[in-house]
């Protein structure tokens, strides 16, 4: 199952969880201190709320969370095949989540991630990742922008 992922960046974390909840008719599926997220089966979309990164109200990233990591190098090799440079990140501790992903910009600059979650993790307060971006993704081509960007 694949399904597109939207990540606000949010003032007020409740006031967002509760707007969300109403319109999407659906709770989340995980709540930490300064994050939130919601799997939602219709439409199928993952919505990520991140409290106190980036304008409140902006676009954090987008991204594709896809089933397994073979969805994820599939999709690595068609988007370095068609010419476009990405970043990948194996085994990152991202979002509460371990996750192996594949990064690439739109042309305005949009983060976009192919990822698949392979089990949950907790963080320090306030922490979306164990790791600084880039510091794990290994470029194909040139250095993208996307190696700099994570969760929040």
């Amino acid at each position: 199952m694949s399904r597109v992922q939207l990540a606000l960046n949010v003032s007020d974390l409740e006031q967002a969880i509760d707007f969300y909840s109403k319109l999407f008719g659906a709770q989340p599926a995980k709540i930490r201190p300064g994050y939130a997220n919601f799997a939602i089966a219709e439409p199928p979309l993952k919505l990520v709320l991140v409290e106190g990164a980036g304008e409140p109200g902006s676009l954090n990233h987008l991204g594709v969370e896809v089933s397994s990591t073979d969805e994820v190098r599939a999709a690595q090799g068609r988007l370095s095949g068609d010419g476009l440079s990405c970043a990948t990140e194996d085994q990152v501790e991202c979002c509460y989540a371990l996750q192996d992903k594949v990064w690439v910009d739109a042309p305005d600059g949009e983060p976009w991630e192919i990822y698949t979650v392979l089990g949950d993790v907790e963080h320090p307060a306030g922490q979306l990742r164990t790791v600084e971006p880039g510091d794990d993704a290994l470029c194909c081509g040139s250095a993208p922008e996307s190696a700099d960007r994570c969760c929040g």
